[in-house]
């Protein structure tokens, strides 16, 4: 990435989940002197990110334009992950390494993620003593070894390292570009759904989910079941027990229903979970798009670089697009204007 040193730049990054507060970090590691600015109406615990279980497991659906960009998200993100990890700042940061199963009692390439398998260091066919982990029934599975990131802990840790590098955060709704126009030479769009409105993209489409937190501090394997059932660890001791996957659906209201299937499919495959006490129920609208937009355009006279779309997949592949989104900035400052790039 080219490093620029400019005390004149003055960037606006909209939305501070985890996409918007990574981009923001790695704008100011790029641009050293930049004025750097998050413009958000929401903040760390009212995001979308923090309902989210964070295990790095991209779905198979997950693609940007190319399969090439798509793989190189997936290695930049991993890499990301992975130092932090390697560093004293890991459990400040609320990333650590976890395990996990994948099990299926009607389809194997269910169990198979070619996004995954040539990037974390173990992937690998469950051996048949394997399936009897989680009840009868099951047969087919996959273990592998990969890493989970808390936003709980994340977004507020990579929020102190930005401000105490002199970035400012500004709670603001933005309505439009417009009002950015004199103010900022270079815009990073990372405003999830927001988007829709936004840019007025018709392609981003929310999908409800909803999750159980648990205290269920004996659960150190991750494992996922047929009918998006998923049971992921916390470094707290605290389990994320999901889900629900609902296209186009705008309810953040809590559904007794959705619980009580949640915890029945969960318990079934885990069934000392009967014993666990429910810390709290939350719902998140996932921002959905094919092929997740990273790209530069200009607005009227900004230079806008969009970063948004990446649905369930936000936590795992934010640095990876972060970054490219990062490096289209700094070629937009550089370069004459465009339409897109």
């Amino acid at each position: 990435m080219i490093k620029m040193d400019n005390n004149s730049t003055k960037i606006a990054v909209l939305g501070a989940g985890v996409v918007g507060m990574t981009a923001a970090k790695l704008m100011q590691d790029s641009l050293r002197n930049a004025e750097i600015t998050i413009i958000a109406d929401k903040f760390a615990e009212d995001t979308t990110s923090m309902v989210a279980a964070g295990i790095f497991r991209p779905g198979t659906s997950f693609r940007g334009r190319t399969k090439e960009i798509t793989q190189k998200w997936m290695r930049d993100s991993w890499d990301y992950w992975q130092d932090i990890l390697r560093s004293s700042e890991a459990s400040n940061a609320g990333v650590m390494q976890v395990d996990g199963y994948i099990f299926s009692k009607d389809n194997y390439h269910v169990t198979r993620n070619h996004l995954m398998e040539d990037v974390v260091p173990l992937y690998r066919p469950v051996e048949e003593n394997e399936l009897k982990l989680c009840g009868e029934g099951f047969k087919y599975g996959s273990y592998f070894s990969t890493i989970k990131a808390g936003c709980d802990c994340y977004l507020p840790w990579v929020e102190r390292k930005f401000t105490a590098q002199g970035g400012k955060l500004s709670k603001s709704k933005l309505e439009s570009f417009a009002s950015l126009t004199r103010k900022y030479d270079l815009v990073l769009n990372c405003t999830g759904l927001g988007a829709k409105y936004l840019c007025d993209d018709h392609d981003l489409v929310p999908i409800r989910g909803q999750i159980i937190k648990a205290r269920a501090p004996w659960l150190k394997t991750a494992i996922y079941g047929d009918y998006d059932t998923y049971i992921i660890p916390g470094m707290d001791g605290v389990a994320t027990l999901g889900g629900t996957r609902q296209y186009d659906s705008y309810n953040l209201n809590v559904c007794r229903h959705d619980a009580n299937a949640i915890l029945e499919r969960c318990c079934e495959i885990v069934p000392s979970l009967k014993k666990a006490d429910i810390v709290g129920h939350k719902v998140g609208l996932r921002p959905h798009r094919v092929p997740v937009r990273v790209e530069g355009e200009l607005i009227n006279s900004l230079k806008v670089v969009h970063c948004y779309g990446h649905g369930g997949y936000g936590v795992m592949c934010a640095p990876g697009t972060a970054l490219q989104a990062v490096q289209l900035g700094i070629d937009l400052l550089k370069s004459n204007t465009k339409n897109k790039i």
